[in-house]
């Protein structure tokens, strides 16, 4: 053996994964922001929905977020351009056959946890994968343990929680399964690293860390707002400058959609039965008449152009 030889010199370095196209699958509100967001790194992504209509309707709306970002000065419009044309969209799920990590973020507006669709979700990705493709989900309330059941390769799945705002929560929550391999976490975590996000490690549990702090925070202040003991906007005021958070507990409720919150709440209240997760009758009434924030253009506030321009609830009525 040469003095070269022993030092390694000469050997081929062994790979650690290449990571450079990432995969979303169902790209409604968060899953543009995650598109945004990779790209913006400098990473090439396909997204996978259910029609070309559909997919018109997420360029148009990615587009608009990012003429936002130039209007407050935080992109130029070449940068705008570069950013689109690392992202592709399609209704063929064997697009993403040359991706490394892989990230499930359909709908959770829908009634109930859709863990069935989900599991049969992450079977059809691995049919069309790399072996040492990361099959990931963005988790709020569910179990990456349950979604990767019937996977042949279930070490390869890892949860994966971006916490909203996205473009400004610099932390994302990583969870591991009880088959989630060391390999697929190092993987994750390599990737987090590359859009500028900081891991949090999490034991696998449902609501992870963020969700089930923000359902309890929301429902308290559902329930300072019912007592009558302030409004809507000095609770969300006084709570950004006591706590340092960047919108307060309702502005908060609002972007992630009311009716998404009902649904945290439900599913974190069938898990653990304590009543700080029991939904508020002020989110239930809201979602009943179908004020779910800023995508229906009213919540705890009404929006024009995606911007409040006044709260919605002067009063409330116990049921």
């Amino acid at each position: 053996m040469s003095q070269l030889s022993a030092f390694g010199l000469g050997e081929k370095l062994k790979s650690q994964g290449k990571i450079q196209n990432v995969g979303i699958v169902g790209c409604g509100s968060v899953g543009q922001e995650i598109c945004l967001l990779v790209s913006r790194a400098g990473l090439d992504v396909v997204f996978v929905d259910v029609s070309e209509e559909r997919i018109a309707e997420i360029f148009k709306s990615m587009e608009e977020k990012l003429d936002d970002m130039i209007r407050h000065w935080g992109l130029t419009g070449s940068e705008k351009r570069l950013v689109l044309s690392r992202i592709k969209g399609s209704t063929k799920i064997e697009e993403l056959s040359h991706c490394e990590v892989v990230i499930e973020t359909i709908s959770s507006r829908r009634p109930g946890t859709m863990i069935e669709q989900r599991i049969e979700l992450f079977h059809k990705i691995e049919e069309v994968v790399a072996d040492d493709t990361i099959i990931s989900s963005n988790l709020s309330t569910l179990m990456i343990s349950n979604l990767a059941s019937n996977l042949k390769k279930p070490e390869r799945a890892i949860g994966l929680h971006f916490i909203e705002p996205i473009d400004k929560t610099h932390i994302v929550e990583v969870v591991k399964g009880v088959d989630s391999s060391d390999e697929a976490f190092d993987k994750l975590s390599r990737f987090c690293g590359m859009i500028s996000r900081k891991v949090i490690s999490i034991h696998e549990s449902p609501g992870n860390i963020s969700t089930r702090m923000i359902i309890s925070m929301i429902n308290e202040a559902c329930e300072i707002l019912m007592e009558g003991v302030a409004s809507v906007q000095d609770i969300d005021e006084t709570m950004r400058e006591a706590s340092g958070h960047f919108v307060g507990p309702f502005e908060l409720a609002d972007k992630i959609g009311l009716d998404k919150i009902l649904k945290y709440m439900d599913n974190l209240y069938a898990e653990f039965g304590e009543k700080k997760y029991k939904a508020s009758p002020v989110i239930k009434r809201l979602v009943r008449a179908n004020y779910l924030g800023r995508h229906t253009g009213k919540g705890f506030y009404n929006y024009e152009n995606g911007k409040p321009v006044g709260n919605t609830i002067t009063c409330v009525v116990v049921e």
